[in-house]
């Protein structure tokens, strides 16, 4: 039994180690969550400035070693910086965001109307993050039973794109409201290739204190245990929960407004608000 308590302790001290050895330092990890923390969807903030090409390559790199299906890498990134189409890449979204305000009615309705959705002709550049189907042909490892993992890829560079913009000070909007068809028709997308997201890329006068949703009053952020499920889709269903359960449950309860606060913490005082 000694022999055996004395190798559980070399195992746990290996394992207190290694956790520490790959864990980022201090700093680093409090960079990464404040800049997840202070992203933002951004619409109205954009200033006119040029995002430098160092600047750009260095995002671009980042969106580009995201994870993908069998390192399918199914992203292109269709930089627009002419004017002329950026406008009518807008007109697509006036005429969508028409037909989308009209599903809300009354008093949704306006306030809808009051939001500002996009920041097409405001910022200096946009970036079109398309999925290739094709690449790497038509067996790629990890993508036979679910095919859509090629866009999830994507998205997974669309995410990357975005904090590496916030880290270098940039904002990112992502405009949906838009004809996927007429889309790929403007920018002359072949057949095998969706265009995921459209981003409006540039400098910005301040980073709001809280998702623009949120703070028009559209809708708010849920709390991180009201996302978790345990052993399946119906908590309730189990009838029982276990110390890990209420333990998880109550640590996530604890991060909600302190963990995000402390990492957005303003030269002024100012925290933000989750």
């Amino acid at each position: 039994m000694a022999v055996m308590a004395q190798m559980q302790e070399r195992i746990d001290a290996v394992s207190v180690v290694d956790r520490a050895l790959n864990r980022l330092a201090d700093a680093d990890r409090a960079g990464l969550y404040r800049t997840i923390f202070s992203r933002r969807d951004v619409r109205s903030q954009f200033v006119p400035d040029d995002v430098p090409v160092d600047v750009l390559a260095r995002v671009l790199t980042a969106a580009h070693h995201a994870p993908s299906v069998g390192l399918m890498q199914p992203w292109n990134f269709i930089l627009i910086r002419d004017a002329t189409r950026r406008a009518r890449v807008r007109d697509l979204f006036t005429a969508a965001n028409a037909e989308a305000a009209a599903l809300h009615p009354g008093a949704r309705g306006a306030a809808y109307r009051a939001l500002k959705l996009e920041g097409i002709r405001d910022c200096p550049i946009n970036v079109c993050i398309t999925c290739n189907h094709d690449r790497l042909g038509p067996h790629v490892l990890g993508r036979s039973h679910i095919r859509e993992t090629d866009i999830y890829s994507t998205v997974c560079a669309v995410q990357n794109f975005w904090l590496a913009a916030r880290a270098e000070g940039l904002g990112v909007g992502w405009v949906s409201i838009v004809d996927p068809e007429k889309l790929a028709g403007e920018l002359g997308l072949p057949n095998y290739v969706t265009a995921v997201a459209y981003l409006c890329v540039g400098y910005v006068s301040t980073f709001l204190t809280e998702p623009e949703l949120q703070r028009a009053g559209w809708e708010k952020r849920l709390a991180a245990s009201q996302t978790v499920k345990f052993e399946g889709w119906d908590n309730n269903a189990r009838g029982r929960t276990d110390d890990f359960e209420r333990e998880l449950t109550t640590a996530l309860d604890a991060l909600r407004t302190d963990f995000p606060a402390s990492h957005l913490a303003q030269d002024d005082g100012a925290t933000e608000e989750f």
